[in-house]
């Protein structure tokens, strides 16, 4: 046997091994590899490596489809359906990094702001399902909505479970922070969602509000000011300093409306 097909067959056997513990078949694991080849049928395990290999992709189809209906993610809004060159190239570029899901192994947040209609709820969510297609689970909803939930949690003294089960998400997208808190039970349970997740696990927030005005979410000062040094502790800022697509689309019509005033200006007589 040359020395590539040793190597081949060493890879395929500690792939098929691997593949054993990510069944949690631990049994499998250890005496399949070895006893097959100890009663001469190596070839074989050529043809079961690769049934383990369907399992294993259906496993992850699977998983992955259970993951994106539990999101709550638009379906619409991905990156496909994303004009990301409207963008500058920077903030496009940051991104385009933050779909690997790198930042979530650090627990590091990721903080949108800009006006109403710049994208910062399709970038966010296009992040999100990109981070679903890799296995990550994630959860996007509405900050009002949530607030709502963990207010009714609260009232039904069940707010540790909630917070616990908000805790299996890696990654949670609060869209529109900035129409969330009204009242100081309101901002209490948020910022409790906030300290919860402080350092552990990774939150995505959308706001039309710069931190100097969060304290229309917050009331308190000193909330306030607790609730942004935990937030960007640990941050990556997208700025979508960006005209919204509206009013792109305004400019449009009105250079276009513009261009057959032109026209007909220059019309032959």
């Amino acid at each position: 046997m040359s020395a590539r097909a040793t190597t081949d067959n060493t890879a395929m056997n500690e792939r098929l091994i691997a593949l054993c513990g990510e069944f949690k078949l631990p049994t499998l694991a250890t005496e399949l590899v070895p006893r097959m080849i100890k009663a001469g049928f190596l070839e074989a395990l050529v043809l079961i490596a690769e049934i383990f290999e369907l399992e294993a992709q259906d496993r992850l189809e699977r998983r992955i489809d259970r993951l994106r209906r539990a999101s709550r993610l638009p379906p619409g809004k991905t990156l496909a359906t994303m004009n990301l060159a409207r963008l500058p190239r920077a903030l496009a570029e940051k991104v385009r990094g933050l779909m690997t899901g790198a930042f979530l192994d650090s627990a590091i947040n990721v903080l949108c702001f800009g006006l109403p209609g710049t994208g910062k709820t399709h970038a966010a969510c296009a992040i999100g399902h990109a981070l679903v297609e890799a296995g990550r689970s994630v959860l996007f909803v509405p900050t009002y909505l949530l607030v709502q939930e963990l207010l009714v949690a609260k009232r039904d003294l069940d707010l540790p479970r909630t917070l616990r089960k908000l805790d299996l998400f890696d990654l949670i997208v609060l869209d529109d922070i900035g129409f969330a808190a009204q009242s100081p039970d309101e901002a209490e349970v948020l910022f409790t969602l906030m300290a919860e997740r402080y350092e552990r696990r990774s939150t995505l927030i959308t706001s039309n509000l710069v931190f100097s005005e969060w304290d229309r979410i917050f009331k308190n000062p000193m909330a306030t000011a607790a609730a942004i040094d935990r937030l960007v502790h640990h941050a990556v800022v997208l700025d979508f300093d960006v005209l919204s697509y509206r009013s792109e689309e305004a400019q449009k019509h009105s250079d276009n409306y513009k261009q057959g005033d032109d026209n007909y200006d220059n019309r032959p007589e």
